[in-house]
């Protein structure tokens, strides 16, 4: 039974048939399909064998027109000149006509205020030898300098005559908002001295003396340690020399100078001033200065800086063990600070100004609260306290500006707006019509007569 199973489905399975292998067309090499091409253009292109076989760049048959225009380079400090250029006069202005030219007693007048004066041509070239003139103000619009007698000017000038009188000296400091017209207030204040023949020394910018950029070296044999700026104190001294010149040629030596100077007997305070050549010797020279200026019989010295926060707070410099060095270590800030802090007397008069400044400065907590401590006692008010909490009061600060006497300069009236306004219009820069509108609408614009921002509602169309 089983045999018969097996043998029938040996039947059923068919045959193997054998698989042919597979036959591929053979295609000649050297034939390309769907090319015109010849057989000839086919070859394998050349080998490169050296630089001269490779393919060369076709040679341009035209040339570009260019115009080359030589350009000079500016020369080292050419551009930091330019841009802090004073130019004082403006030939395109129109003169103005009927303006009184500033006399030495003009601004102690009461007369006077709210009234434009003229800035004698002698005086003007006195302020630019003092650095007092600023580029950020308008000069540079109008025919001549010239300014405004505001009622803080006739205050300031006549606390600069009552020095004389009691031979007590005046330490001021100028505050007020920004653009308000401090550093102008700084600059009557020296046109009055260098018109009554008095001595002006002027430092432009405290920042200058703080932030590192000038040489600095220890002065030996001071305690606590003083340092001094040679190349700063050699361009004061001819600064001072420049301004002063007429004054300080009448002034004989009473002091020995000869461990320094050359001077021979019956040398004049000019001469000395003008043996320091070199900077090493500024200080020394600085400081004899000083001293035969403070002795008795002398002429009146107005010590004015502007920048009043930079000198109160700790400088770029460093003392040989790194370490910080405070502003009032350097030699130069501890004569102004001296001086304003009633330690250096003034026996002939004079006046110590200090300003600030809200465009270029930093919030120093010491002073603001030594000022207004100052101001709200001179009005009568109740004395400001000191924040508990904070932790960067300077009492150095306070022990020299606690004796000063505070002067706020504020925005200008109405009257003295229009005054200086039809100034500006009889000049030829302001082309509105002026009337009691255009006056209210500058006037309100400019926050209540700031002069800076009456200035720039005005006649920022006009400058370049």
């Amino acid at each position: 039974m089983a045999s018969s199973a097996a043998s029938s489905l040996r039947n059923l399975v068919r045959p193997s048939i054998p698989i042919a292998p597979r036959i591929h067309p053979v295609i000649p090499s050297r034939v390309a399909f769907f090319s015109a091409t010849s057989f000839r253009a086919a070859a394998p292109p050349p080998t490169i064998k050296s630089r001269r076989d490779l393919p060369k760049k076709a040679k341009r048959t035209f040339k570009k027109k260019t115009n080359v225009v030589a350009v000079k380079k500016p020369s080292p400090g050419e551009r930091k000149a330019f841009r802090k250029r004073i130019q004082l006069s403006n030939n395109s202005a129109l003169p103005v006509q009927n303006i009184d030219e500033l006399t030495s007693g003009a601004m102690v007048n009461s007369e006077s205020k709210g009234k434009m004066f003229a800035l004698p041509d002698k005086v003007v070239d006195q302020l630019r030898a003092l650095e007092a003139f600023k580029a950020t103000q308008t000069w540079n619009l109008f025919r001549r300098p010239h300014f405004l007698v505001r009622d803080e000017t006739v205050e300031l000038v006549r606390k600069l005559e009552e020095s004389l009188e009691t031979k007590e000296a005046l330490r001021c400091v100028l505050t007020g908002s920004k653009l308000s017209g401090k550093s102008l207030a700084l600059l009557q204040s020296m046109s009055y001295a260098l018109m009554n023949d008095w001595v002006v020394v002027h430092i432009p910018e405290g920042q200058d003396l703080t932030n590192g950029n000038t040489e600095y070296s220890p002065i030996d044999g001071t305690e606590p340690r003083l340092f001094a700026q040679p190349v700063y104190t050699l361009n004061l001294l001819q600064n001072i020399y420049k301004a002063n010149k007429a004054v300080l040629e009448k002034l004989t030596l009473q002091n020995d100078w000869s461990r320094f100077t050359h001077l021979k007997q019956g040398a004049t305070v000019a001469d000395l001033v003008l043996s320091a050549k070199e900077s090493e010797y500024a200080w020394p020279t600085l400081d004899a200065l000083w001293t035969e200026l403070t002795l008795p019989g002398r002429p009146p010295i107005l010590f004015a800086l502007d920048g009043l926060a930079h000198i109160n707070k700790m400088s770029d410099y460093r003392d040989p063990s790194f370490n910080q060095i405070h502003a009032h270590e350097l030699s130069l800030v501890r004569l102004f600070v001296d001086a304003l802090s009633g330690q250096t007397k003034l026996p002939n008069g004079g006046a110590i100004i200090a300003a600030t400044s809200d465009n270029n400065t930093h919030y120093h907590p010491s002073q603001e609260l030594v000022l207004s401590q100052l101001e709200a006692g001179q009005a009568g008010r109740e004395i400001p306290q000191p924040d508990p909490y904070q932790r960067r009061y300077d009492e150095r600060v306070y022990e020299s500006l606690k004796n000063s006497y505070v002067l706020r300069i504020g925005g200008v009236s109405k009257d003295e707006a229009r005054v200086l306004m039809e100034y500006w219009g009889a000049s030829g820069m302001l082309r509105s019509v002026l009337d009691t509108r255009t006056v209210t609408e500058k006037w309100a614009l400019s926050g209540h007569g700031i002069v800076g921002e009456m200035e720039r509602v005005s006649l920022m169309t006009m400058r370049m």
